[in-house]
């Protein structure tokens, strides 16, 4: 499903005549003479530390005012480089009007992972904390005589009550909500699969980040199946071989000047990864 058919980032001529034109982040992508980029339904930004992919996805997102969860921090000029910028929809065949984006569509970057995990971590600190002083709770209600005095003792006597009929780890149990440890990349993983919902275009920001290669090819396998069978639009910028990879998507390279669609294969990174194997491809024969 394709929802952003293409956007246009101003030229060099049009920018030039801005008092601004040689600030961040205007000075991007002129010199390399990228305005126009035609979107498929995985759309994939491949570019070196510095080239501007990254920034792309955001300024697409704000262009779109898509969701986000981390904050973005954008001065003037960013938001003047918006402003040029314009974003065209897909066009319904059957009723020839624009598509909607969904409104679950949203920006995933790297600090919405890493954010995640440390909420998670916290929320387990302090349930083991609460945990130490149930522990004590229990032991005290239980062993304690209870003296009857009254409906204000009522609580009490439901607690007591309770006490009686189960074990410690029952009673701590209904009281806290331990999740469960994962590894980083288990985590990260279970948070695309619930933040990538049918319908939806998705911009995603080295969403390889934690996760191992064993991982990286889940969330590829996850990647195609939402585009393919839930209605889904992917604009992706990443290293991973394993999604650069994905059968069909669309690689723009940003290393190049002009910018160039270019199959996986020739990406220079990959190049390497290859010859890298080659040269050790005795090492996984014996």
């Amino acid at each position: 499903m394709i929802y952003l058919e293409s956007f246009y980032m101003p030229s060099l001529e049009k920018e030039s005549r801005y008092e601004y034109s040689s600030a961040y982040p205007f000075n991007m992508y002129t010199k390399r003479d990228f305005t126009d980029i035609h979107f498929s339904n995985i759309t994939i930004f491949y570019g070196g530390n510095g080239s501007g992919k990254s920034t792309l996805l955001n300024i697409i997102n704000e262009k779109l005012n898509l969701q986000r969860k981390t904050p973005f921090y954008k001065d003037e000029h960013f938001d003047k480089f918006v402003s040029f910028c314009k974003a065209r929809l897909a066009i319904d065949e059957i009723t020839d009007d624009e598509i909607k984006i969904p409104k679950n569509s949203k920006i995933i970057a790297s600090e919405d992972i890493a954010n995640y995990i440390i909420d998670i971590r916290n929320q387990n600190i302090n349930t083991s904390e609460t945990k130490e002083k149930l522990k004590k709770e229990y032991l005290d209600v239980k062993f304690t005589p209870y003296k009857n005095s009254g409906l204000s003792d009522y609580d009490y006597l439901k607690k007591k009550s309770e006490t009686m009929s189960i074990t410690q780890s029952e009673y701590i149990r209904r009281r806290t909500k331990f999740v469960r440890q994962h590894s980083n990349g288990e985590w990260a993983l279970k948070y695309y699969d619930v933040e990538l919902e049918n319908d939806g275009l998705y911009l995603l920001d080295e969403p390889e980040n934690s996760l191992s290669p064993n991982f990286q090819i889940e969330l590829m396998d996850l990647i195609i199946e939402c585009s393919r069978f839930c209605g889904c639009q992917f604009i992706i910028c990443t290293h991973s071989p394993f999604i650069l990879s994905i059968p069909g998507a669309k690689i723009y390279n940003l290393d190049k000047s002009p910018v160039e669609v270019c199959k996986w294969s020739e990406l220079d990174n990959m190049k390497l990864y290859y010859d890298f194997f080659k040269r050790h491809d005795k090492d996984f024969e014996d």
